[in-house]
This record gives C-alpha cells, sequence and structure tokens, in this order.
C-alpha cells in the first residue's frame, strides 16, 4: 500500500541555516532515502521551495483567482514528501519515524486512494 508522508515545519526554523546547515542535512536526507531505497520501499520524494514561492490557483465560483504565497498562513508549512509503498500503517508509521523532519516538525501520514 502507498502512503504519503507530508512533511511540515515552521520554515522561519531554518532562516538562518547556513551553506554548511544545508549540506549537513541534505545528507541526512541521503541516508534516509538510501534506507528506504535499500529496504525496497522508495517511491518518490521531493524537498520543495519556500511557502512564499507558490502561487494558488482556484476556480471556484467561476471566476479565475490567483494568489501568491502559500494557501494559508498558518506557522508550519509543507515542505517536501515522500511515498512509500509498505505492508500496512504500521510500517508505514515506522519509517516515518526514522524520517529527519519528525525531529523538527510533523508528518502527517495518508493512505493513497489511487488503486494498486
Amino acid at each position: 500500500m502507498r502512503y504519503t508522508f507530508l512533511l511540515y515545519s515552521n520554515e522561519a526554523d531554518f532562516a538562518d541555516a547556513t551553506e554548511a546547515d544545508m549540506q549537513q542535512m541534505q545528507e541526512i536526507y541521503g541516508q534516509y532515502i538510501q534506507a528506504l531505497k535499500d529496504a525496497d520501499v522508495f517511491v518518490d520524494t521531493d524537498w520543495l521551495q519556500p511557502s512564499m514561492s507558490a502561487t494558488t490557483l482556484s476556480l471556484r465560483g467561476g471566476s479565475k483567482e490567483v494568489q501568491d504565497g502559500p494557501y494559508a498562513d498558518t506557522k508550519d508549512q509543507l515542505g517536501g514528501y515522500f511515498v512509500v509503498d509498505v505492508a500496512d500503517l504500521d510500517a508505514a508509521m515506522a519509517w516515518a519515524e526514522k524520517c529527519p523532519a519528525a525531529q523538527y516538525g510533523l508528518i502527517e501520514i495518508r493512505p493513497s486512494a489511487m488503486p494498486g
């Protein structure tokens, strides 16, 4: 079963990150990605630009509305995701616990609605 881990964190916590900090974070995530691949459960991942780079589009009410910036004005923003293919929710939670994002943010775990 496929699960998506939606990674949320406070972008302000990373505002003062140095190049070395970012390099270290990439190495930590690289190790996590490799562990997922080694276990043959990795499907996909992406690290998103900050929420201020977002554009939101809606056609509700028949007219196009475009908004720059994040959809919601909240402290925690979606910063990336992982998609894994594991046996069940318990296995998904076990992998989510190993995700570096769990140390500084929160991870929403959602099962896929697409047929397997």
